[in-house]
């Protein structure tokens, strides 16, 4: 159940970065509650995960898929750079949180 609420915390913390990239583009109220809500739901999520996993490996997880997410969906929807440099990092986080899940 823990690793749901993980799951949640980082679709939010994805929904917050996009709200906040669009949010520093054109300050509008829909954009700015996009933001708010998205990083506010992102560490309710997080908060309910700790009741059921370690903190460190939740925290740890929730940063990595939340960074990977909001990296991959900055190059998709912003244009932001694809080189071979990001691309790599990225796979590095996501195999670091694949590790810490599969160890805890």
């Amino acid at each position: 159940m823990g690793w749901l609420f993980v799951f949640f915390a980082a679709v939010s913390e994805m929904v917050g970065v996009v709200g906040l990239k669009m949010f520093s583009q054109k300050k509008t109220w829909r954009n700015g509650i996009i933001y708010g809500t998205g990083f506010a739901s992102s560490f309710v999520f997080l908060y309910i995960a700790f009741k059921y996993l370690q903190v460190s490996i939740a925290y740890a997880v929730w940063i990595g898929v939340g960074t990977a997410g909001a990296v991959l969906i900055n190059m998709v929807l912003f244009g932001e750079s694809r080189s071979i440099g990001r691309i790599v990092s990225v796979g590095l986080i996501i195999v670091g949180v694949v590790g810490l899940k599969a160890l805890s």
